[in-house]
């Protein structure tokens, strides 16, 4: 099999492409390494355009604006949830129960915001600087983070693709510093926690716990790159921005 998409320098998720994903077989003994497209696609939604619609926001024939909704994330905290009205199952639900998998990462980038003193009024401007950090685990060439996938069907053409969302939890000590403007991080999963996500038959109670599990901040390196960085041949070199605090390493 030819793995070749696994040397991909850099994946920016709203550009929804494909990513790569550790896929349990179905008697869940052995797993595939596949891509699989960045962007979790209901079930409910009918065509390429729908998902356009959504993923991109839209005029209806009114002129009304609709507003993008995403799902290249899913909230660990939330899998789970039913509508309080009706009872129905969210849209995650029943992927989180069935349909566990692993996205395969090296590193990933989060920004950090930083607000400088008006030099007049000595008080914070109301827009922030943003400072790109590039962030992965010491000692570790890649790492595994919760997902959940789903297969969808184009009911126009039959076109039929697995789609995938990562799951994140509240940001660790090291990740509010950076991700400050939403505190979350990926559930990153050491080995033990990976295999049983995405083998186990899990109970609700256990799915929501590791769906939730912060990985230590003292095993995470994070550093500053180039604010093109999405655009050098090196995105992850380090480039020292003399303005922006050093991050603090908790035990």
């Amino acid at each position: 099999m030819n793995y070749d998409f696994l040397d991909s320098e850099l994946h920016q998720g709203f550009n929804y492409g494909k990513i790569a994903v550790l896929k349990p077989t179905d008697d869940r003994c052995n797993f595939d390494i596949v891509q699989m497209e960045w962007g979790f696609i209901p079930s409910y939604v009918k065509n390429r355009e729908a998902v356009q619609k959504m993923r991109f926001g839209y005029k209806d024939n009114m002129g009304k604006w609709h507003q993008p909704y995403t799902t290249l994330n899913a909230k660990g905290e939330e899998l789970l949830l039913k509508d309080e009205s009706t009872g129905r199952e969210k849209m995650f639900r029943k992927a989180a129960l069935e349909r566990r998998c692993l996205i395969l990462s090296s590193e990933f980038y989060e920004w950090r915001h930083i607000y400088r003193l008006n030099k007049r009024t000595n008080q914070p401007v109301k827009t922030p600087d943003t400072y790109p950090y590039h962030i992965g685990l010491k000692g570790k060439e890649y790492f595994f983070i919760a997902a959940i996938w789903q297969n969808w069907t184009d009911k126009d053409t039959g076109e039929t693709v697995d789609t995938v969302a990562l799951v994140t939890t509240e940001a660790n000590s090291l990740m509010r510093q950076i991700h400050n403007s939403k505190n979350r991080m990926p559930t990153m999963l050491p080995d033990e926690l990976a295999w049983e996500w995405m083998m186990e038959d899990l109970t609700e109670q256990r799915i929501t716990e590791i769906a939730t599990y912060q990985i230590k901040a003292a095993n995470m390196d994070a550093y500053t790159v180039e604010k093109e960085f999405r655009t050098t041949e090196n995105p992850s070199k380090a480039f020292v921005y003399s303005e922006v605090p050093e991050l603090v390493y908790e035990v």
